[in-house]
């Protein structure tokens, strides 16, 4: 393994202004930063990417299946509604770690529901910007394995 996919979805990209006693302070590019750091000593390259509209999600994992590498998944709302998500995961048998910044289970009813989880390896949520260190902690430490 030598790449790691991180995706981002909707209003991420707002992250550190967007609800800060829900999501926090920290910013996308400060999570970013963060990994990189973290993935360096280990020879691991981060391909890094933010989008508000889920075809990009679908072709990005997509990509990074077909290619073996594991994904960080934070889709955002997109959790709670999209199959094209799921099936696009299923479809390519990517390692997928899903993520959350905050606990999605102590928040309202409709955010309960995962179409990732199902087909994901492993879900972190709850830690904030750590869930996403905590998540390429687990893939550098093999328990989250690329498809390569």
């Amino acid at each position: 393994m030598t790449t790691v996919f991180v995706l981002n979805g909707p209003n991420l990209n707002i992250l550190g202004t967007r609800e800060p006693s829900i999501y926090g302070t920290d910013t996308l590019a400060s999570i970013e930063s963060d990994l990189r750091a973290q993935a360096l000593p280990h020879g691991v390259d981060i391909v890094f990417r933010q989008s508000n509209h889920e075809g990009d999600l679908v072709d990005w994992i997509q990509e990074a299946g077909q290619a073996g590498h594991p994904v960080i998944l934070n889709a955002g709302a997109l959790t709670h509604t999209s199959i094209a998500l799921h099936d696009a995961i299923k479809a390519v048998a990517a390692s997928v770690v899903e993520v959350h910044l905050s606990n999605t289970h102590r928040r309202e009813p409709f955010r309960h529901h995962s179409f990732v989880s199902p087909v994901a390896t492993g879900v972190i949520m709850g830690f904030g910007a750590r869930s996403y260190t905590l998540a390429l902690e687990s893939i550098l430490s093999s328990n989250v394995k690329s498809n390569s």
